[in-house]
């Protein structure tokens, strides 16, 4: 047994590894969350985000614990809704279409819940919400948009980080949100549990 305290990411996406990478945060050990990502009946985008991060956070933090790591578990989810719609992650271009279709020149929110599970079992939550507008799409836009492919699995159907950040005319709230883990809620918690967020920092300017 390890007696020092790791941070597991419970997340296998390369875009929150990258972020937590230029926050200078360098996780332990990546343990993605296999979760059941279904909005309960009536469930709205924001309690959809939060729970979702906190189940992923649960899993993997009682994952650790049987393999006797201590741990800080840290654990994200992003929903993407235009108003009580709820956009999924599609897989099938033609599920992609039809979220491209209805984001086109309109207003949107992306809501990230943030969980982190201290080595001790505390659970610590927070909710990031965004607002975003895109230009008005054309056919061409979104024809070639689904050939990239980039949208694949990517909630509401884009990636901001890609090329549909030339689609965004208006962004309120937080951009690494959008990406998928918001960096100054998740460096607060973080560093709120003990961890050492700024020494990543040092090391990068040595």
């Amino acid at each position: 047994m390890n007696d020092r305290v790791q941070l597991v990411l419970a997340s296998g996406s390369p875009r929150r590894l990258a972020l937590l990478n230029q926050a200078g945060i360098e996780p332990d050990l990546l343990m993605p969350a296999d979760v059941d990502e279904t909005p309960e009946r009536g469930e709205l985008a924001r309690r959809l985000a939060l729970r979702l991060a906190l189940q992923k956070g649960e899993l993997v933090a009682a994952r650790a614990k049987e393999a006797n790591i201590p741990a800080i578990v840290l654990a994200a989810d992003t929903v993407v809704a235009v108003g009580r719609r709820i956009l999924p992650k599609p897989e099938l271009q033609d599920e992609a279409e039809a979220c491209l279709r209805l984001l086109s020149g309109r207003a949107h929110r992306v809501f990230t819940g943030i969980c982190v599970v201290s080595a001790k079992g505390r659970t610590r939550t927070r909710l990031v919400e965004t607002r975003l507008r895109f230009k008005r799409l054309s056919h061409e836009d979104i024809a070639a948009y689904l050939a990239c492919g980039e949208w694949r699995g990517k909630a509401g159907g884009y990636a901001i980080q890609g090329i549909a950040g030339s689609f965004v005319v208006k962004l309120s709230g937080s951009y690494t949100g959008v990406v998928g883990l918001p960096l100054a809620e998740t460096v607060a918690l973080l560093a709120g549990e003990g961890y050492p967020v700024r020494a990543g920092w040092v090391e990068r300017a040595a």
